[in-house]
């Protein structure tokens, strides 16, 4: 089995920092950071919404997935290593050369370096969207993993990837070489827009080192309780899952 190690990330999926720190207090003890995007990245200004997480007690995965010649994404890259960003991301189809420069400027930036991902294929796009919309050819795995090796040989220090591709690009890149893993429902939970999913616990199986998780915690059902309660018993499915393995 490859290592893993299904750290939690919680979607802040939301227009305002108050709502969002509401969530980053509630859930901060129990799971490793908190994913901050377009939404509210555009709405409140993304030094003031790194700032004010880390200031709560969150890590920050920023992702803003830059994409744009290699000069516009490493200045990108540059403004993005703030204090309390785990990690940021770019788009894998931008290229060898625009990935590059992301992680050059990432390795150059002073203090903690924050990780570099990836991003394969978005979990909302299936076989059929990338071969009629995006006119892709050729599998949609394949293609997902052809990404990956091109992030790998750029220097990233992993990918964004449906849960079904960890195994291969675990195979392919190595078992260090990082999956942050959206479309990951419990049973519990609706599907939503996601169209490639996995259950917490099968995508840890899968070797899955990020899982990123938004309205199941935010808005998880009645009868789960409130986003603590749903953050909790995530954990403990994913900490089952290790208990099994391990015997």
């Amino acid at each position: 089995m490859v290592r893993a190690t299904g750290k939690v990330l919680v979607a802040l999926d939301m227009p305002t920092i108050g709502q969002a720190l509401d969530l980053v207090r509630e859930v901060k003890d129990h799971v490793a950071g908190f994913k901050v995007g377009l939404e509210l990245c555009t709405s409140e200004g993304v030094h003031n919404v790194v700032s004010a997480i880390s200031k709560a007690g969150g890590q920050v995965f920023l992702d803003l997935k830059f994409k744009d010649i290699p000069n516009t994404v490493g200045g990108a890259a540059r403004a993005a290593c703030h204090e309390g960003v785990l990690m940021f991301n770019v788009h894998c189809d931008g290229g060898l050369q625009m990935m590059k420069a992301a992680a050059d400027a990432a390795k150059s930036a002073p203090g903690k370096r924050p990780l570099v991902i990836g991003v394969t294929v978005l979990t909302s796009i299936d076989q059929q969207t990338l071969h009629e919309e995006l006119c892709v050819n050729g599998e949609l795995v394949a293609y997902a993993v052809h990404l990956a090796r091109l992030a790998k040989s750029a220097g990233l220090d992993g990918v964004v990837c449906s849960p079904h591709e960890v195994p291969v690009i675990k195979k392919i890149c190595g078992a260090e070489f990082l999956t942050v893993v959206p479309g990951v429902r419990p049973e519990w939970a609706a599907a939503g827009d996601q169209k490639r999913v996995m259950t917490p616990g099968e995508a840890v199986q899968a070797g899955a080192d990020y899982l990123v998780i938004g309205r199941p915690i935010s808005k998880p059902p009645e009868k789960i309780g409130t986003p603590a309660d749903a953050a909790k018993l995530i954990q403990k499915e994913i900490e089952a899952c290790f208990a099994k393995g391990s015997t």
